[in-house]
């Protein structure tokens, strides 16, 4: 038999980064009010994705499928920043490196339908940061599966958007209140120390 192609190897971090649909045309009702703090959310987190992929911890892409269920990341990154499009500023400031993970959704949770959870494992992540748009939609059900899976969570509240200051703020104290869930600034977090940062085992060549 003809060898299988080697998977591209990673590092196991007991941390991920979820970016949760940033990668967007916005062309819905109240897409237009999320704009304004979505550019906001953009200038915090694209520094905080670099500073994690600088520090080893897998950066993963959940992205909507706007119901195409042909598309792949290319078709969806080649629509939402084609000109004219109301978020391509933001997809454009926000597309993933080389090395980031990148998952369809058909829905608004990150894992309903998806292959998060192997991916995860694969990693050996227990420990997820969240970011994206929209904070009391995507972001809300997604840390509401996060929580059934027992992850442990944090959500970023200067790295979330959504179409006012009530609705972000209604979602991300609902979270505290009822999933435990810590709640900080980008800047306030801080990784620690004895975070696991070791090759991913390959499995044996097939012959």
């Amino acid at each position: 038999m003809t060898k299988q192609a080697k998977p591209r190897s990673g590092k196991r971090s007991d941390t991920a980064l979820l970016i949760i649909d940033v990668i967007n045309d916005l062309d819905f009702p109240g897409g237009e009010k999320v704009l304004p703090w979505a550019l906001k959310m953009v200038e915090r987190l694209g520094p905080f994705a670099a500073r994690m992929r600088k520090t080893g911890v897998p950066v993963i892409y959940v992205n909507d499928n706007f119901g195409y269920w042909r598309s792949n990341f290319s078709d969806i990154y080649k629509h939402c920043t084609h000109p004219g499009v109301r978020g391509r500023d933001v997809a454009r400031a926000l597309k993933p490196g080389p090395d980031d993970y990148f998952i369809l959704k058909p829905k608004h949770s990150a894992f309903f339908a998806t292959s998060l959870v192997p991916l995860l494992e694969y990693l050996g992540t227990k420990k997820l940061i969240l970011a994206g748009m929209a904070t009391n939609l995507c972001i809300f059900f997604s840390a509401h599966d996060a929580h059934m899976h027992e992850y442990n969570l944090t959500v970023l509240s200067d790295c979330c958007a959504a179409e006012s200051d009530e609705d972000h703020d209604l979602a991300l104290s609902q979270l505290q209140r009822f999933l435990r869930v810590r709640v900080c600034r980008s800047d306030e977090l801080k990784l620690s120390a004895k975070r696991r940062r070791t090759p991913v085992k390959r499995p044996p060549d097939s012959k």
